[in-house]
């Protein structure tokens, strides 16, 4: 079991994706942030929804995940963000001890 995770969140355009991973790079609270457009149907306020969302994949330690989702809350547009936090429980090594390294 390694001490990164991995935090991800989607936003309403490539600009608020690009600014949010920027600010949690600089801030350290994140090593690296990959940016992927994608299509979420899901359900909100009765109604069936289809968008066109980024999602937002954060490499960080397990140490400043809890920073990290409290961070993504208070600058996200949406009502209800989705932040979910993975474990990470295996990878390259020296991949997984620079994200650590990044993040301290």
């Amino acid at each position: 079991m390694s001490d990164v995770c991995v935090v991800t969140t989607t936003v309403d355009s490539v600009e608020a994706a690009e600014s949010l991973a920027k600010n949690i790079v600089e801030a350290r609270l994140g090593a690296c942030v990959q940016i992927v457009p994608i299509r979420s149907v899901y359900r909100w306020d009765g109604e069936v929804r289809v968008d066109v969302e980024w999602q937002c994949v954060v490499k960080t330690s397990a140490g400043r995940a809890d920073e990290l989702v409290t961070h993504i809350k208070s600058q996200h547009s949406y009502d209800v963000p989705e932040v979910v936090v993975t474990p990470v429980v295996g990878g390259n090594d020296d991949y997984l001890a620079w994200v650590s390294e990044e993040t301290s």
